[in-house]
């Protein structure tokens, strides 16, 4: 594509009679790149690049989407014309909603079509990464095969075969297995799939599975398959689309850059159909959720992938109605002739005369033997599912020492549930016996009681999400609120305290003034988180944008107002409070009545209210115009996101810090200026001014960073309260990645989840019996 590009722009150059160094002072664009494009030494030019160019070379509309097609992949052939009505239908409906006019410039319709291909890369290394870690194709994947649903469950065939009315109609041959999924979902014409199956049977493998065959074989007039655990959503408090954006930008932060019409990148990708939800554990849903989520769905015409347990899913059915025009699906078990092909290969070769044989082989001729009613033998039913043959091979195949064969026992496990306790009760002690190069050991007595912590708390806020600035919610909002302030006021008061006696010389005075300052602060910024988050329901989310402090970031959204707004309420709300307390501890110091200590504490509570609210105001402001937004194709995990959180907030500091201070010190003494003689004499000096603005910008810094950020809640609450009262590790963030690696936790984007419903079920409830 690059050397396309090349061509095309050269052409289209020459065809204007410009060399180089005009189009380069034309556009802007310098000389160096100009040639690489057109020599193909630069590949992938930025869309930016692309519409100074096109602008710079007056090109006629014709000429403008020739350019435009061959930098962008897909725009040109078949599937181009797809694309293109998609993204001038989503501009049009995003124009005509912001008042402005319908057509857009073809640069800015490009846009989405860009973005599309980098998260379809970006979701496709994801995965891969997921799949590797998961160890799906060690040996084999086992192999998943499902069957058409029931026809209770299934709509009219007219409707999923989207034929005219009138046309006669049949059922879809939709039996298959796990490596042609793809091609299964792109045989059902509506593009509607409903995958069914119990508990355990691979239905997120088989959602991971779809993810990378579907990409592998893409075109780019098909949407990007991107999957959501739809247990999260609460479809009575916010919109199918809306939460899709939300997910969107939490695990792809790049997609929250500005897109066409005035609306975010995700935003854009969502309403233009560009991407394909697989929704992933319907069952997961709190119980009174799944009615209105299944109607919600029934409301939109959006092509889907949907997996669920059976008796859920057709409990919502039952409620309301099937998932229009959705072709459903439903995994069969494995058999003895499956568990033959796989067990015996996951196990060390131990008999050097019979290096074929292996723990397994007993087992499972014993399997085989036919019982004397004539039923099935438990252990052969535990192994039907793909969950307890992965937990059987973890505990059995990977650890020696143990010998499948007690699975057999009937006195000690008489039936399918005793079976399936004692292997989830038995993998988090057998993971974590194992040893980790470069890991550290932990206890698996502690392991088990902080997974059932997190368990727990997953349950009670009823999603699979385990979300790394959401862990301090397993506590009360009250005492999540009190911790905050405590802390924050312990911490602004040390910092004022040190900076007094620095400054002051007087040790006295420094422990005064911080014990003033301290609570005060801690007071007013646990009010400030009371009201933003706990008594609202809201979650701090982690930052989906950087600091760019050199060149010209690329903001998100105009914010400036809003910032300034809500900046200099807060501030003019500490500066009276502040001030007036200051104004009285004079006045009693002075042995003044209290008409005049009012009357000092007011003035003073009117000067602070404005020098804090202008500085606040403006800090706030002054951030939000630095703010960029991330890559999409960066990398997600939850670590990745922590670590960028932190970044993020600690050049805030950085920035936050000199400028509030500088603001504060500086301001106050316009304001004394400004109001001398309208308020009385006033006075101010120069020393107290300088420790004003260095106090205030520490602690101004500190206190927003711990109350008001997700990564100074994470250092409050998770590194240090629930730690504290042991509920959680010392180092979480190491723990949390060492149980990804050991498999207890997978990855989904920015969050982790538990790698098995029913093992994030058991470990709940040993919790609550504990």
């Amino acid at each position: 594509m690059a050397g396309e590009f090349g061509a095309v722009l050269r052409r289209l150059r020459e065809d204007a009679g410009l060399t180089q160094d005009e189009l380069e002072r034309r556009s802007g664009v310098s000389v160096s790149t100009i040639r690489g494009l057109e020599t193909g030494k630069r590949s992938n030019p930025r869309m930016t690049t692309v519409q100074q160019l096109a602008d710079a070379l007056a090109l006629r509309s014709e000429d403008r989407e020739e350019l435009l097609g061959a930098a962008v992949p897909g725009r040109r052939g078949g599937g181009a014309g797809t694309t293109g009505e998609a993204e001038a239908s989503a501009l049009e409906v995003g124009a005509a909603q912001a008042g402005e006019p319908a057509v857009a410039p073809p640069a800015v319709r490009a846009a989405p079509a860009e973005a599309a291909e980098q998260l379809a890369r970006a979701v496709a290394a994801r995965w891969q990464r997921e799949e590797e870690q998961r160890r799906i194709q060690d040996p084999y994947p086992l192999p998943v095969r499902w069957k058409a649903a029931c026809e209770t469950l299934t709509d009219h065939w007219a409707n999923i075969r989207r034929l005219p009315p009138g046309a006669p109609s049949g059922p879809l041959d939709l039996s298959g297995r796990l490596e042609g999924i793809a091609e299964t979902y792109r045989s059902v014409p509506s593009g509607r799939l409903v995958v069914l199956g119990r508990s355990g049977s691979g239905k997120s493998v088989l959602a991971l599975r779809f993810i990378l065959d579907h990409l592998r074989s893409r075109t780019p007039a098909e949407p990007v398959p991107v999957i959501f655990s739809i247990g999260a959503w609460d479809p009575t408090a916010v919109t199918l689309r809306d939460w899709l954006t939300e997910q969107l930008t939490r695990d792809y932060p790049g997609t929250a850059a500005p897109g066409p019409g005035k609306v975010g990148l995700a935003s854009a990708l969502v309403d233009s159909g560009r991407v394909l939800p697989v929704l992933d554990g319907f069952d997961e849903m709190a119980d009174g959720l799944r009615r209105p989520a299944l109607e919600a769905l029934n409301a939109t015409t959006l092509p889907l992938v949907l997996t669920s347990r059976p008796a859920e899913y057709a409990a919502a059915v039952e409620e309301t109605d099937v998932l229009t025009s959705a072709a459903p699906i439903e995994l069969v078990d494995l058999t003895l002739d499956d568990l033959d092909h796989y067990l015996p290969r996951t196990t060390r070769k131990t008999d050097r005369s019979d290096p074929a044989a292996g723990a397994w082989q007993s087992v499972l001729k014993k399997l085989r033997e036919p019982s004397p009613d004539r039923s099935a033998a438990p252990l052969a039913t535990v192994l039907s599912t793909p969950l307890m043959v992965a937990l059987a091979r973890t505990v059995y195949s990977d650890t020696p020492e143990h010998d499948p064969a007690e699975l057999l026992d009937t006195e000690l496990f008489p039936g399918v549930q005793e079976l399936e306790e004692h292997l989830l009760d038995n993998f988090l002690p057998t993971v974590y016996r194992r040893s980790r190069p470069g890991a550290r050991g932990w206890d698996p007595e502690r392991v088990q009681r902080w997974l059932g912590h997190l368990a727990r708390h997953l349950t009670e806020l009823r999603t699979p999400d385990l979300a790394w600035w959401r862990l301090g919610h397993g506590l009360r909002g009250s005492t999540r609120t009190l911790v905050t302030a405590l802390v924050t006021a312990l911490v602004i008061g040390l910092v004022d305290g040190a900076m007094s006696t620095a400054f002051t010389g007087s040790l006295a005075g420094g422990v005064l003034d911080g014990t003033i300052v301290g609570p005060l602060a801690g007071l007013l910024f646990g009010l400030v988180h009371w009201f933003t988050y706990t008594v609202t329901g809201k979650d701090i989310q982690p930052s989906a944008v950087r600091l760019r402090i050199r060149g010209r970031p690329e903001t998100t959204t105009w914010r400036a107002g809003p910032r300034l707004v809500i900046g200099a309420l807060g501030g003019t709300f500490f500066g009276f409070a502040y001030g007036f307390v200051i104004g009285l501890l004079h006045a009693f110091s002075w042995n003044a009545g209290l008409s005049s200590a009012l009357e000092l504490g007011l003035i003073d509570a009117i000067v602070f209210g404005l020098v804090f609210g202008g500085a606040a105001g403006l800090s706030f402001c002054l951030l939000g115009l630095l703010e960029t937004p991330l890559d999409i194709v960066s990398a997600v995990s939850p670590g990745s996101v922590l670590r960028t959180d932190r970044r993020t907030v600690l050049t805030q500091l950085c920035f936050w810090a000199p400028v509030f201070g500088a603001a504060v010190g500086f301001g106050i003494g316009v304001v004394v200026d400004l109001l001398q003689g309208h308020l009385g004499r006033l006075v101010m000096d120069p020393t107290g001014s300088l420790m004003l603005g260095t106090i205030s910008g520490l602690g101004g810094a500190l206190g927003y960073a711990l109350t008001l950020t997700a990564w100074g809640q994470w250092c409050l609450l998770t590194r240090i309260w629930l730690p504290l009262t042991g509920r959680l590790p010392w180092a979480v963030a190491a723990f949390l990645d060492d149980a990804y690696q050991r498999g207890v936790l997978r990855q989904a984007g920015a969050v982790y989840q538990f790698r098995h419903a029913r093992l994030q079920s058991r470990l709940a409830q040993g919790r609550r019996r504990g």
